[in-house]
């Protein structure tokens, strides 16, 4: 694979430069930029893999730096985690609605953001195989088309709305989806409500797909926000 490319956009040149400097070590190619309009113009002119973004920025903000690169086809898949010294649970779950891959509050260590950075991009690029109606992984066979599940070759049976829990959060692998998102999606519900619905279908499937379902590999809990799907490790 090519040289990942990472655009660090944040006001504070500190943090830049602590930010450079490490992820230059890491074998990452870097561009930075300390304002929303100029990472804009970056980003469609080097289409970074991925853009660590801060959320106050003097001028356009990040989350509307979010919006832009996400609707520009250009940089659409471009991966962004989000940098914010708020803790508030609604710019978490607003950046996640922009189509933001992760967010880390400051302060942060610089070997988790690494570790965050490195997370994402092993997820725009996954090993796994989705191959039009199957996605196959290591241990885990879906087949969309059948209704079908396998697990080390063996057919597990889920219910309807299992299925359709696990089929979304496939094909949205690497995303972090809200309850409420899943809720809207797959019992139609239009308000923010019985999300407990939710983490207890989460908890039968995790006992039906999972080798340790306390410990689970495919199906992560992102606190306070809702789940995800990881790719499996080879």
């Amino acid at each position: 694979m090519a040289e990942e490319k990472v655009l660090i956009v944040d006001d504070e040149e500190h943090i830049i430069e602590l930010l450079r400097f490490n992820l230059l070590n890491n074998g990452y190619k870097v561009f930075s930029a300390t304002n929303g309009i100029d990472a804009i113009k970056i980003a469609e002119k080097e289409q970074p893999n991925l853009v660590l973004l801060d959320l106050m920025l003097p001028g356009i903000d990040g989350f509307d730096v979010c919006k832009e690169i996400k609707k520009n086809k250009e940089t659409k898949n471009t991966s962004i985690i989000m940098l914010t010294a708020k803790g508030e649970e609604i710019d978490k779950i607003l950046g996640l609605e922009l189509g933001a891959d992760d967010y880390i509050t400051k302060p942060f260590s610089v070997r988790e953001l690494l570790a965050r950075v490195k997370a994402v991009l092993r997820r725009t690029y996954p090993t796994m195989q989705l191959d039009g109606n199957i996605y196959e992984s290591q241990s885990l066979k879906v087949d969309f088309e059948r209704h079908e599940v396998f697990i080390n070759n063996q057919k597990v049976d889920l219910t309807l709305k299992e299925f359709e829990l696990l089929q979304i959060l496939i094909k949205n692998r690497g995303k972090i989806l809200q309850r409420e998102t899943l809720l809207d999606k797959i019992w139609g519900y239009e308000y923010i409500g019985e999300t407990r619905t939710v983490d207890v279908h989460i908890r039968y499937l995790r006992k039906k797909i999972e080798k340790d379902d306390k410990n689970p590999r495919f199906i992560e809990t992102i606190r306070g926000v809702g789940y995800r799907f990881n790719q499996e490790e080879e």
